[in-house]
Formats: C-alpha cells, structure tokens, sequence
C-alpha cells in the first residue's frame, strides 16, 4: 500500500491536526516505513504458533465466589429503626 498525500490529509484531519508540508513529508515516510515493517512480519512462517494474547499464560488467581451468609433478612431487619413488609422504613427525602 502506498501512502499518498490524500491519506496524510485525511490522517491530519481525523488527528485534527494542522501539519506544515514538511511535517506531512515525514508522516508520509513514517507512516511507509510502519507498513513495510508489518509487511516484513506478514512473511513471517506462523503455521503451528498457537494464537496468545499476552506474552505469560494468564489464570486466574481470585478464589471462588462462594455465598456464606446468604439472605439473613430476618437478622439484619432487627437492626432497623423502622421496618415494612420486610424492608427499612425510611423518611421521605421529597414529595
């Protein structure tokens, strides 16, 4: 792929930038030296590499989720001012 002057423009436009010509000459030489890099890496022999994600096997080292109280409605209502049809009874805060 060729990087022409246009994709420098739209590049400048989506980046909202204001480049001199200059500036656009080397963004265009950049941006051509990036794609042949990933076009060198595209030659690469990848047949039987599994794909990864992160360069170290990621597991999870969090403990299971496990409830041990349970819904102990009854207990924690005794500590209410105020209780209706099972729940706290609180003040208005508006009408």
């Amino acid at each position: 792929m060729q990087i022409t002057d246009e994709t420098i423009d739209y590049v400048g436009i989506l980046a909202k930038l204001e480049l001199s010509e200059e500036e656009k000459e080397q963004a265009k030489k950049d941006m051509t030296n990036m794609l042949e890099y990933v076009g060198k890496l595209n030659e690469l022999d990848t047949d039987g590499v599994e794909p990864m994600s992160h360069t170290f096997s990621v597991h999870n080292v969090f403990r299971e989720d496990v409830v041990v109280n349970g819904d102990d409605r009854e207990n924690m209502l005794k500590n209410a001012p105020e209780q209706k049809d099972g729940a706290y009874k609180v003040p208005k805060t508006f009408d």
